[in-house]
Parts: C-alpha cells; sequence; structure tokens
C-alpha cells in the first residue's frame, strides 16, 4: 500500500503543513486508519477512497481521533491525485456533513479549493481558561464550528505568544486560533512583494496537536473575518507557525470560499500492513 507525505501550502520542502495521503479503493478499518496516522505523528492523515475518475471520499485522522475537516490534508490528497495518479484537473470530494469539495489545479501547480464558509461570531462570553492561557492582550473574541478565534492587537504579539497548551485542552474541544491585521506599525512581513492581509496561528492540544503548522479550515473562519474588517474579498494570509505557509483566500458569496495554495512531495512509501 501506498503512502504519500507533502508539504501542503507552500512550494518549498520543510516548510507548509506536512501531510500523510493514502488512496483507497475501500476503507480500511476505523482502528487501523487511526494507527497509522498515530505512527505518521504528522498533525494529519487523509485516506482518500475512489468513487471514479473525479470524484473522491475523503477523511482525515489527527494521532488521536478523526476530524470532521481538515484543509492542508485535502490539498495535499488533491496534490497526489492530480499529479501521481493523472487525474482530471478538476475533482470533488465528498465530505460527511460537509458536502462536495471542488478542487481544481492552475496550471502553474496552484490548487484551487472552494470549502463552506463556517463564520465566526463575536463572543462575550468563553471560558476563564482561554483568558488565562493566552498572556497577550486581545481585542475580541470570535467563535465558529471549529474554536475560538481571537484578535489581538498586533502582529508582534501572535509571534510572540506562547500559550498555556493544558489550559487549553479544558476548552472542550475547542480550538484556537490567534490573529491580528498585519499593518506597517507593526511588522512587516512580505514574499515576493506581497503584502500579507493578516497573520495567524492556530492551536489544537486537545487533538493531539499543540500547534498546527498551517490550517486551510480555519481559515474559513478568519478570512471571512478580515474580509469584513478590511472591506476586501481576496486576502492573502500567513500561518506564522515555525514552518509557515500562505494561504490565498477569496470569498465567492455569502457561502462559499476559495482556499489555494501549493503543495510540494516530500515522500512516497510503502506500507506493510
Amino acid at each position: 500500500m501506498k503512502m504519500y507525505q507533502v508539504d501542503a501550502f507552500t512550494t518549498e520542502l520543510f516548510k507548509g503543513n506536512p501531510a500523510a495521503v493514502i488512496v483507497l479503493e475501500d476503507w480500511l478499518e476505523d482502528g487501523l486508519m487511526q494507527n497509522i496516522a498515530l505512527e505518521n505523528n504528522l498533525s494529519e492523515t487523509a485516506f482518500v477512497k475512489i468513487i471514479d475518475a473525479e470524484n473522491y471520499a475523503i477523511r482525515w485522522f489527527t494521532p488521536t481521533k478523526e476530524v470532521d475537516f481538515c484543509g492542508h490534508a485535502t490539498l495535499a490528497s488533491s496534490f497526489v491525485l492530480f499529479n501521481q495518479f493523472g487525474t482530471a484537473k478538476t475533482i470533488q470530494f465528498h465530505v460527511k456533513d460537509l458536502g462536495i469539495f471542488v478542487v481544481d489545479q492552475d496550471t502553474d501547480g496552484k490548487i484551487r479549493m472552494n470549502f463552506p464558509i463556517r463564520r465566526a461570531v463575536a463572543v462575550t462570553e468563553y471560558p476563564e481558561a482561554l483568558r488565562q492561557a493566552l498572556s497577550k492582550p486581545f481585542k475580541q473574541v470570535y467563535l465558529n464550528a471549529q474554536g475560538y478565534i481571537v484578535e489581538y492587537e498586533s502582529v508582534q504579539d501572535v509571534l510572540d505568544e506562547s500559550p498555556d497548551f493544558e489550559l487549553l485542552k479544558q476548552l472542550n474541544g475547542k480550538r484556537t486560533a490567534i490573529t491580528a491585521q498585519n499593518n506597517f506599525l507593526d511588522v512587516a512581513i512580505t514574499s515576493q512583494d506581497t503584502q500579507y492581509d493578516c497573520i495567524s496561528r492556530y492551536f489544537a492540544p486537545s487533538n493531539g496537536i499543540n500547534e498546527d503548522p498551517v490550517t486551510g479550515s480555519i481559515h474559513t473562519g478568519i478570512a471571512p473575518l478580515w474580509a469584513d474588517k478590511l472591506g476586501k474579498n481576496e486576502l492573502v494570509a500567513y500561518q506564522a507557525s515555525a514552518r509557515g505557509g500562505v494561504l490565498y483566500c477569496a470569498l465567492q458569496d455569502q457561502e462559499r470560499i476559495e482556499i489555494s495554495g501549493y503543495g510540494k512531495l516530500y515522500m512516497q512509501a510503502e506500507l506493510y500492513l
């Protein structure tokens, strides 16, 4: 059984977020898929079941549990299907509870994923553990289906934050993202003359991931938030983990968002099961 490992949301090895991808004719037993994900010890391992040449079912496992949505492992899976399986340049992933994700690949290799928006709403009441876990001052707390999104005063505070992961585990399974607008008063972060619209980091210790390197799924909440604040529908986001990664975000309408990025193949392996 072949397994691929792809660095997602980057064009460079050892950047972005690594994900393992296994393409199957039929699902493996759930326990076996969980054990493979634990053995890989990556933030996510994606299992893709072939329906036909353009349609696939997909599931995602962290080292400790199955999750309902993972953006970077969807990009990694798309990269494998487009580049290793000779798949057509438009595919559809069928996702339990979230419907169909349409994914396209541009001629330059950029992978464009159409996701449902998971809009975040401002909340005034949140667990005291959240406040205690974060050491920097923040402006506002938002909540979407995936977790808390905390707006910070400055990019530098986002970069310097060192959260208490044990306290974050107390948030009833909710994950935590911190974010700030990138502006010249704080930190000017550029790449090939591209100004990032927002800088974020993402923590999910309850899923066995203290800090996720680059998270496509949470940007279905972060990007619409900043789109409203900045008055623009297309944003370039940077996730400021140690590995770092770039996400190109474009709101399609009130319900859908396109999140795009590149992938880089790191490894092709044979599993002996």
